[in-house]
């Protein structure tokens, strides 16, 4: 593990915010969207708060003020804003958390300096390193967001694109038989794919290809969103709370449906994956259709059969531990495991998924109503 690793990942953070004006870092919509200047503080923190100022000897951190206002959930480590605040950090100002970037990258590079105390430390900085790429995709989540409800729609970036050629039709069989699940191997994973064991799985038929956005609009123009039929009880109660129920960033303008994309409001490419729905919507499609969900181990078990990674695929399961799943002590051990209900697990990866941050184990997780993430659907028979 080296410096120059480090650098790559934190570079990639900031190249991200670079096609932003100073208002945007500021703006939080909604709860679940974090202001970006807010990812780049708390994965600062990380690195300050869990690898500095334990292991670093002599450091001083940065400001005794911002553990309080970068820490995320982590109950261990003390008090925090509340999530629902950090749209209200005018202050600290872009520029000063720019600045402590800089303090603690430069701490880190002595640290790095230290070739025994990292050899010690490679979990804890391979996790930091994880943890920033998670970051990288929220913020691109997040970004987006944000500039998708301004009213004016304006374009992330011309060059940003958010869909490929259409893919392969067709499905696969997959016989019963017992099948081993979970991570197994050198390299990195979270401790929820931990503990792999074996799952019995009956004969299914699983899709090659995505649910595009052609698909989706049939849905809708069938009354999808109008009959109860299609829906959980949860999901049918969301939709009548929708003022315009439809996929996140869709918009029908003068009878043309259109969507917002990082490169501004276009009309909505049929052929695409559909992206940005939720778990109910995913589920009320899935009735529709007559087919339903794959489990995540059916898809664990068939994604070596299909292209994946262009959006998180829903599943039909509930995000709970492995059996013998351990929490770690200390803060590490808030990492995954407390969040362990009420959210259904996604599989894959996404278009904004960071380089070398998906695998086949990787369990998403989100709460059933979520949107705003690059979600999509893969069906089963």
């Amino acid at each position: 593990m080296h410096f120059n690793s480090y650098q790559d990942i934190r570079k990639r953070t900031e190249e991200i915010c670079k096609p932003l004006k100073t208002e945007d870092y500021v703006v939080q919509p909604i709860v679940d969207v974090s202001p970006p200047k807010w990812h780049l503080g708390h994965t600062t923190w990380f690195f300050e708060t869990f690898l500095l100022k334990p292991y670093l000897k002599g450091y001083k951190e940065f400001n005794k003020n911002y553990n309080y206002v970068f820490n995320s959930y982590y109950e261990s480590v003390g008090a925090r804003v509340i999530r629902t605040n950090r749209g209200n950090l005018s202050r600290p100002t872009v520029d000063e958390i720019y600045e402590y970037r800089r303090y603690v990258d430069t701490a880190m590079q002595e640290l790095f300096n230290n070739y025994d105390l990292v050899q010690q430390l490679h979990k804890l900085l391979e996790l930091g390193f994880n943890h920033e790429q998670q970051h990288q995709e929220l913020l691109m989540t997040d970004i987006k967001f944000i500039l998708g409800h301004n009213p004016l729609f304006p374009a992330y970036s011309s060059e940003t694109k958010e869909s490929g050629p259409p893919e392969e039709k067709g499905s696969i069989n997959i016989p019963e038989g017992l099948y081993t699940i979970g991570f197994n191997g050198d390299g990195f994973c979270f401790d929820n794919e931990l503990e792999q064991h074996k799952v019995f799985l009956h004969t299914f038929t699983i899709s090659k290809r995505l649910v595009t956005n052609g698909e989706y609009l049939e849905f809708i123009n069938d009354g999808g969103y109008k009959n109860f039929r299609y829906w959980h009880s949860e999901g049918w109660d969301w939709v009548k709370n929708q003022l315009s129920p439809a996929p996140l960033y869709w918009h029908l303008i003068d009878n043309e449906w259109c969507n917002y994309t990082l490169n501004g409001l276009k009309p909505i490419d049929q052929d695409a994956p559909l992206c940005h729905i939720n778990f109910y919507e995913a589920h009320a499609f899935a009735e529709w259709k007559g087919k339903r969900l794959p489990t995540e181990f059916e898809w664990e078990i068939a994604s070596d059969n299909f292209n994946w990674g262009k959006r998180w695929e829903w599943t039909e399961s509930a995000y709970l531990p492995y059996r013998g799943f351990k929490r770690a002590e200390g803060a590490i051990g808030e990492y995954n495991g407390k969040f362990m209900v009420n959210q259904m697990v996604l599989r894959g990866a996404s278009e904004v998924t960071p380089e070398g941050h998906s695998r086949k184990t990787y369990r998403n997780f989100f709460h059933p109503h979520l949107q705003w993430q690059y979600t999509g659907i893969r069906l089963v028979d």
